[in-house]
């Protein structure tokens, strides 16, 4: 988020301490291959929910307001992205 002076230097925690958390498998669909993803290679419900709700309670735990979709069930999420930039994390 934008600081006085214009430049992306604030982060949630600076401004809203507001959060959307929403899981999604379709996130990490691998398109190297073509133009049909591969969802081999995102994690496994038995592995991702237990993360997901452990970064959920550690921003939680920072004193972030988080809301969160629901694990494995099918979701209409509406948004509004007000934003210049999309990050792509990949660790």
């Amino acid at each position: 988020m934008d600081d006085a002076d214009g430049v992306m230097n604030l982060s949630v925690a600076d401004t809203t301490r507001e959060v959307l958390i929403v899981s999604q498998f379709t996130l990490y669909g691998d398109t190297t291959a073509g133009r049909r993803p591969s969802w081999i290679a995102a994690a496994r419900p038995e592995y991702a929910e237990p993360l997901l709700r452990a970064v959920v309670d550690h921003l939680r735990a920072l004193g972030a307001t988080v809301a969160t979709g629901r694990f494995r069930t099918e979701m209409l999420v509406a948004i509004v992205n007000d934003g210049p930039v999309t990050v792509i994390v990949d660790v």
